[in-house]
């Protein structure tokens, strides 16, 4: 017994060491980082200020939720965080993939055409989409045509098959910012804006849809300050600030959000009514701390990077590269790897630290799935979590940390269960 706790302290010695050569690496990697996030800051706490927020904008309403000036003073402040005209933030958003069905369907209408630039979007937006005749009332099925364009095999778009896809019913142009379950570069707001430019260029009126899911506060501007129409995120990922316990963000244009808003309630109803359910202090608290906790989330991320690129392991993106989400992707190649890691995820919670995830039929996605998440909110991706869909060439996703020590630590967690399962090995520290 003595000498399996010595072992242990050894390895975890080892892990530490090398836990601390990869900041040192990533030391001016971190300090961007840090600069984002007082930066974003500062731009929060200025939209509170300009709109005054006050502790009365916390107080509940209920039944119609009429009048509800927390309320209103909540979607003013989001729209000025994010340069967008106009937000729509409650709680009665169920989930990110529920938030951006409202936003579809809010300016979609039958015979218009959404198309896809940046590839086949993330797997629990297939029903929505849907097919014709499916019966489930998705977008097909309400008449919507859709359609997608593959990004080029290095994770570019290919702009020759885009300007011949868009066409006179073509309403909506969509984009994924993050890189959901694909190996490719999430797309940084300088490059959305390029797409906003050229596709407009080709259609005026086109209406360009992003799904921010994962990139808020990553970069110092959004999406809807270089003119995107539309966007949508969830309140249990980045600008939840891990304390918002359920909800959506829509943000964009007065027409759009206000499209989007008779889809979330009702048609001359919109954004007007809605009981907060006593969410409404959270939701604010949440936007405030967003920004700093993001940044210990991605700070988590490039130390992942690091780590695993120097134990061989391909990373996407590598530790030294810019950030425009929370993801970090890392390509295992063999099943066991990437089901010892989330499991090792899972090993490093606060939360249900003792169940072991398994791959399972997950509803909404086509492979079975793994998912690590000893979460406070469930599926709050702002804490520290990691999934993969069981399929070749088994690539781990990593998100979150409400600090940068249980990102540091969560991940040391999953190489020591990769050490002890046998399925790599690490030289042993020695002083």
């Amino acid at each position: 017994m003595n000498n399996e706790h010595q072992v242990n302290n050894q390895l975890w010695e080892t892990l530490e060491r090398l836990a601390e050569g990869a900041e040192d690496k990533a030391n001016e990697a971190f300090r961007k980082v840090e600069r984002i996030a007082e930066r974003n800051q500062w731009k929060v706490i200025e939209a509170f200020k300009r709109h005054q927020v006050s502790d009365y904008h916390f107080a509940g309403s209920t039944g119609y939720g009429y009048n509800d000036r927390g309320r209103e003073v909540l979607d003013l402040v989001y729209a000025d965080v994010f340069g967008a005209e106009a937000a729509l933030v409650r709680p009665h958003f169920a989930s990110g993939t529920h938030t951006i069905s409202c936003a579809l369907f809010g300016v979609l209408r039958p015979g218009d055409e959404l198309l896809y630039v940046t590839g086949k979007p993330y797997d629990t937006l297939h029903k929505v989409i849907g097919k014709l005749g499916d019966g489930m009332g998705s977008l097909q099925d309400w008449g919507v045509k859709y359609s997608e364009v593959a990004l080029l095999p290095e994770g570019g778009l290919d702009w020759d098959r885009i300007e011949g896809a868009i066409n006179e019913s073509t309403k909506v142009i969509g984009v994924q910012r993050s890189r959901g379950y694909d190996w490719r570069a999430s797309f940084t707001v300088s490059e959305i804006a390029d797409i906003v430019k050229r596709v407009k260029s080709i259609k005026a009126d086109v209406i360009v849809f992003v799904d921010n899911c994962y990139g808020e506060f990553t970069e110092l501007i959004e999406p809807t300050q270089v003119g995107v129409d539309l966007m949508a995120g969830s309140l249990i990922k980045n600008p939840g600030g891990g304390i918002a316990e359920t909800g959506g963000y829509i943000a964009g244009t007065h027409v759009a959000v206000e499209a989007a808003s008779y889809r979330l309630t009702a048609p001359g109803i919109g954004g007007e009514v809605g009981a907060m359910l006593g969410t409404t202090r959270s939701i604010y608290q949440g936007l405030f701390l967003a920004p700093h906790l993001v940044s210990q989330a991605v700070k988590g991320s490039i130390l992942a990077a690091a780590l695993f690129e120097e134990l061989g392991f391909e990373t996407k993106p590598k530790w030294q590269e810019t950030r425009t989400d929370l993801i970090q992707a890392v390509r295992f190649g063999q099943a066991d790897h990437l089901i010892a890691f989330v499991q090792g995820i899972q090993q490093a919670a606060a939360v249900d630290a003792h169940v072991v995830p398994e791959p399972w039929d997950m509803p909404g996605y086509e492979n079975a799935v793994i998912m690590a998440a000893g979460t406070f909110i469930q599926g709050g991706s702002l804490e520290l979590s990691a999934d993969a869909p069981i399929r070749e060439p088994y690539i781990a996703y990593m998100q979150g940390g409400l600090t940068y020590a249980h990102a540091k630590y969560g991940v040391l967690t999953a190489l020591k269960r990769l050490v002890e399962s046998g399925l790599i090995v690490i030289k042993p520290y020695t002083t």
